[in-house]
């Protein structure tokens, strides 16, 4: 059951009475973050408000502000396509399995095959996208040139106190290389003025590899577009560490089972969404940087500020009646979260293809997307966690990853109390740590150094012959089954709660 765009999600999750509308007036100054930070760490409704004012100028915007839509389990599930009616955030798993099904039991051995057949899932989704006349792209329905361009209408967020400004936290960047294969990117925009922004985009991003593309071939300016406000698959695919032979466009059509449709932009060439609320046209001028920040960010700390890359917004386009999508980022729980939650699930067939051992892994929401991922491995052969760790290091976006832990087939990696209490229980520093180094987040600030630094694995494994542990392994205690039997059986008799 998939959505075409975020409104119909608004609607599918008032009808589910999992959307709250706002009537007072709330000023996007502080007061919409504060008031949505609460929402989130209660794990509540996706919230809509609807009479967005500025209370130092007076000035009421005439877009609402949608916020939290994707801020559940369940939510996040709906929005990939699991039928709210029947279905919950277990199902994703069954979407996952769906996946796993389209690649064949016997993975090719070398990188190289295994690679092809996975480029092989880009068929699932027809071309990817399907463009449509400006006709019928709803966000389309207005367009704002030069002098009528202005970002202040829109109800941008300062979410937190210390922030260097306004933020645009929501946006589907949109970027080519110069043959024209687009990329989707996540990255904050800071509204500076009028028709400028920030954006906040890292070396490693394939967005940032594309601009750095057109600088070396002599372009004085990169066009790029800015989507607010697709459909939901659409936006958690901005989000994804999507292999390089997928873009995200094609990714999004896999998720949905059918073409995302797209319109060209009326000042560039690049595809923007069809039905997004809002579209930003614009360039970044090669080797022109701004001081951009601080930001509260997902880490639950300031990002530092830094100079990035200046956005000039040449055009808006939007619905008539265009609603402003945004989120809220901070220490966890937030609605991002659930969107790292989301890409662990989805992306498990892929690392199961890549890496067989693998039974399960988690990313825990504390580690905020980068910093610790466990793997549950069906262990055979000595070293293997190691190897774990290593493949790990070398996966896309799982090369920042700071601590990969490794647990047993019998450990479910999702509980925490049993990889802890293998961790404290089950490890020698000296036989089973790993330190190594290698490429971090940017926003790690524990690292002496800005997006490079140590990292640690962790093998929680029972040690095989040839590891290192030359005494008898302990049995773990576990009650006779006979016993749980009788015990189940008289258990309503016993009055325990």
């Amino acid at each position: 059951m998939i959505v075409d765009d975020l409104r119909g999600f608004i609607s599918l999750l008032e009808s589910k009475g999992q959307l709250r509308r706002i009537t007072a007036e709330v000023d996007p100054y502080l007061e919409i973050g504060e008031i949505t930070d609460r929402v989130s760490k209660a794990v509540g409704p996706a919230l809509l408000f609807e009479n967005p004012v500025d209370r130092t100028t007076g000035r009421r915007y005439d877009h609402p502000v949608a916020i939290n839509l994707m801020g559940s389990y369940d939510r996040m599930a709906w929005g990939l396509g699991v039928d709210a009616e029947t279905g919950t955030w277990r199902d994703l798993d069954a979407k996952a399995r769906q996946l796993m099904e389209l690649l064949p039991l016997d993975m090719p051995a070398s990188m190289k095959d295994k690679l092809g057949v996975l480029m092989g899932l880009k068929d699932l989704a027809g071309s990817g996208c399907k463009e449509v006349k400006a006709a019928k792209a709803p966000c389309q329905q207005v367009v704002l040139r030069g002098d009528d361009v202005d970002l202040s209408s829109l109800p941008v967020l300062t979410t937190w106190p210390h922030d260097g400004g306004p933020f645009i936290t929501l946006p589907l960047v949109v970027t080519a290389n110069l043959k024209g294969r687009p990329n989707l990117g996540m990255y904050r925009l800071q509204v500076f003025d009028k028709n400028t922004t920030g954006m906040h985009i890292h070396e490693h991003h394939d967005g940032a590899k594309n601009l750095r593309e057109w600088a070396e071939a002599g372009h004085e300016r990169v066009p790029v577009s800015v989507a607010l406000g697709a459909d939901p698959t659409t936006i958690f695919s901005a989000t994804a560490p999507v292999p390089p032979m997928i873009d995200e466009y094609l990714f999004s059509g896999i998720l949905r089972g059918e073409p995302v449709e797209v319109v060209k932009c009326v000042t560039n060439d690049l595809l923007v969404p069809a039905h997004a609320e809002i579209i930003l046209e614009g360039y970044v001028e090669v080797g022109e940087e701004r001081w951009e920040g601080p930001f509260g960010d997902h880490t639950g700390y300031y990002s530092l500020a830094d100079d990035f890359p200046v956005f000039h917004v040449e055009a808006v386009t939007m619905r008539k009646d265009a609603i402003y999508p945004t989120t809220i980022v901070g220490r966890p729980p937030m609605e991002d979260c659930y969107m790292a939650k989301a890409t662990e699930r989805i992306f498990l067939p892929v690392i199961r293809a890549m890496l067989p051992e693998v039974v399960d892994y988690d990313l825990p929401l504390e580690g905020v997307f980068h910093n610790c991922v466990i793997f549950q491995i069906r262990k055979e052969f000595a070293g293997q966690a190691f190897r774990v760790m290593n493949f790990a290091w070398s996966m896309g976006q799982m090369m920042f990853t700071k601590y990969v832990i490794v647990v047993d087939e019998d450990v479910d990696c999702h509980d925490y109390s049993q990889v802890a209490w293998r961790c404290f229980n089950n490890v020698d520093p000296d036989r089973d740590i790993l330190i190594t180094k290698g490429p971090l987040d940017r926003l790690d600030h524990a690292s002496n150094f800005e997006s490079f630094g140590y990292k640690m694995g962790i093998d929680a494994t029972k040690p095989l012959p040839g590891e290192g542990h030359d005494r008898e392994w302990p049995e773990a205690l576990e009650m006779s089954p006979e016993v749980k039997d009788s015990v189940d059986a008289m258990w309503d008799e016993l009055g325990i709660e």
